[in-house]
């Protein structure tokens, strides 16, 4: 994506309204995909019912659908120079659109998972793609102004995602979540096709296939054993996944550091500051993320919640996390990341603990409050952890890093969904056997949560004592480029 064309802009008669339209095109694509990352948690529970099989199962959605995405995110760049952006953001919107419609017609959890993979196959590279295109399209002088516009439906759609998957499931049914991609995914199509402008194609580097086989084996093997290890550590299904995963992983390492232009570029992990923040924003969104798909499960299984009020509920941790982010980012520029790293994984621990010791008595307020604490720790960390990581990097290996953190957020979440919920089954089938009566199997319900949210508080609080070793990086690392350097966003996709 080197020398795509953007609109050429006479900065004096620059007007929003020269660029609207291409704008509009890409931000429909990218809401699509969004609100997709949220929906399908609160439909969980009904997916569970409505294919009588278990929550093991059924986590695979999130689970194989997080993986997809990690293995095509650092393609981005890629097929971006190979074939340019405005063919690939259609080629991908197509592509998410088609396992949308699947997934509503599957009849089986192994079509839905299968269908959700081709989900993320397509959506990985929307976003990056699509931030890309905006940067190209806007001015210099106006592109903080039109990123943030970019930035307000990116920040709603998973606050609305919840809420519009309740609504659906309750008036019409789960095919519904599904379904709405058609009409929003043809419409983008059209959008794109007329008003995108097209893109030349940049020189295209070697592409690093041996670590296009080894990685999607090496994550996914380990998710399946991390899945596994939640019930036995020493089963036979647990030992292969880990050590298929774990060797197929070593394997991958070697290949990237051997490989000119590697599809992940571990090079950076020289860096001691770059190494203790990403390791630390690793372990917090394990925490954050591996919770996340348990709340619903909770307030649905064992609250008696209906998928809408489920939606409603979830609804002040998303707002609560809007208000957080933009204080953390000013605030990051003031005291760096450090103390709001500290600060946020705390109330991320606090609110987690809190949650570990709810019954099925406790009164929703306490929940409500439980999340709002983690939507402002998400704020508070997140995303002065990311800066903190893309500042440690070297300078010179800059454009590559947000493919590797975005791809490493990805198999992470995907580890922690597999994880926990694993966790979970296997403290519920515990804590619920020799139950005789309602009220035991309630109470072995409520424990086997108490247990996964007191594993993920220990998660976070570990995440808290962590961050105290972050440092701010080295002054070599630190220093301004000069204006002809500064690492391009459409250039941070990697190749």
């Amino acid at each position: 994506m080197k020398q795509q064309t953007a609109v050429p802009q006479d900065p004096a008669e620059f007007s929003i309204k020269t660029i609207i339209l291409p704008l509009l095109a890409i931000i429909v694509g990218m809401i699509m995909v969004i609100l997709d990352s949220t929906v399908v948690n609160v439909a969980i529970p009904n997916l569970v019912q409505y294919f009588e099989t278990d929550l093991k199962t059924i986590q695979w959605t999130v689970t194989g659908y997080t993986l997809a995405l990690s293995a095509v995110i650092p393609l981005a760049g890629w097929l971006t120079d190979r074939f340019g952006a405005k063919r690939v953001f259609l080629f991908t919107i197509a592509m998410f659109t088609l396992g949308s419609v699947l997934c509503s017609i599957a009849q089986s959890p192994e079509q839905l998972i299968i269908y959700r993979i081709i989900q993320g196959l397509g959506g990985g590279m929307v976003a990056p793609i699509g931030m890309a295109m905006v940067f190209r399209l806007a001015p210099p002088e106006r592109r903080g102004s039109i990123m943030g516009m970019l930035g307000i439906p990116m920040l709603l759609a998973p606050a609305l995602g919840p809420v519009l998957s309740g609504w659906f499931i309750e008036s019409f049914s789960w095919h519904w979540i599904f379904l709405i991609n058609l009409p929003i995914g043809i419409a983008a199509f059209i959008l794109c096709i007329k008003f995108l402008p097209d893109t030349d194609r940049g020189r295209t580097p070697a592409l690093d296939l041996l670590g296009m086989i080894l990685a999607p084996i090496a994550f996914s093997m380990l998710a399946y054993g991390v899945s596994e290890g939640g019930t036995s550590w020493t089963s036979a299904t647990t030992l292969t996944g880990v050590i298929v995963g774990g060797v197929a992983l070593i394997l991958f390492v070697i290949v990237e550091l051997r490989h000119k232009n590697p599809l992940l570029e571990l090079r950076v992990f020289k860096s001691s500051d770059f190494t203790r923040g990403i390791i630390l924003a690793w372990v917090s969104q394990v925490a954050l993320f591996g919770a996340m798909i348990l709340i619903p499960l909770y307030l649905q299984q064992i609250k008696g919640y209906t998928a809408l009020e489920t939606g409603l509920i979830l609804l002040p941790q998303a707002l609560a996390s809007g208000v957080g982010m933009p204080l953390g980012g000013r605030l990051f520029d003031k005291i760096g990341a450090r103390p709001l790293a500290f600060v946020g994984l705390g109330i991320i621990s606090g609110a987690l603990f809190i949650l570990s010791s709810i019954t099925a008595e406790t009164g929703l307020g306490l929940i409500i409050l439980s999340l709002v604490m983690m939507g402002l720790g998400m704020g508070f960390s997140m995303m002065p952890l990311n800066t903190h990581v893309l500042n440690a990097a070297p300078r010179k290996l800059v454009g590559r890093v947000t493919p590797l953190t975005a791809a490493a957020q990805q198999v992470v979440v995907s580890f922690a969904v597999a994880g926990l919920t694993g966790f979970l089954t296997s403290h519920i089938a515990s804590n619920t056997a020799g139950a005789t009566d309602a009220t035991s199997v309630v109470n072995g319900l409520v424990a086997g949560f108490n247990d996964t949210f007191f594993l993920a508080a220990c998660i976070a609080l570990f995440g808290c004592l962590l961050s105290l070793i972050l440092r701010k990086p080295k002054r070599m690392e630190e220093e301004s480029l000069q204006t002809g350097d500064q690492p391009d966003p459409a250039m941070m996709m990697g190749h």
